[in-house]
């Protein structure tokens, strides 16, 4: 290999390991969310719009704003690269202790915000850019809301 090859290769493979080289950073949204409740600046531990339509529908509106570039419109994941999510409360529908289902929902709402506001990166990779300071909680919410509507 000539030394040429040789920077060319690692100058590429240093950004691709960077992985936040070149990432935009994500747009708010567009969806006006006044009208959803207002929840304050402490976050919950759990979705307090939980089950509810008329939030899942300004949810899916926040969702294909914000999440389908990567996770497919409507949920529709195929032929995108990050995972459906309407996989995320499978476990929690199999549990039949009322206590303990609502334990493993409140999990899985945990897991949802933080990756939502913190990103998710493997090995130094961007796979899931951070949403915090750009997504209210009750966006936040009302996307989580919908998703869940989509798996019941």
């Amino acid at each position: 290999m000539t030394p040429r090859l040789l920077t060319a290769l690692f100058t590429a493979s240093l950004i691709l390991l960077s992985g936040t080289v070149g990432a935009e950073r994500p747009a708010a949204p567009l969806t006006d969310t006044s009208s959803l409740p207002a929840l304050g600046d402490a976050w919950r531990d759990a979705n307090p719009y939980r089950d509810d339509d008329t939030i899942a529908a300004v949810g899916r509106t926040l969702y294909n704003e914000t999440c389908s570039k990567c996770h497919g419109p409507d949920m529709n994941a195929k032929g995108h690269p990050a995972p459906p999510l309407r996989r995320l409360q499978r476990y929690c529908k199999k549990v039949q202790d009322a206590a303990l289902k609502a334990r493993c929902l409140a999990d899985v709402d945990h897991y949802f915000v933080t990756t939502v506001l913190k990103g998710k990166y493997i090995l130094g990779v961007e796979h899931m850019p951070a949403w915090e300071g750009i997504l209210k909680q009750e966006a936040v919410w009302a996307i989580k809301t919908y998703v869940d509507s989509r798996s019941r």
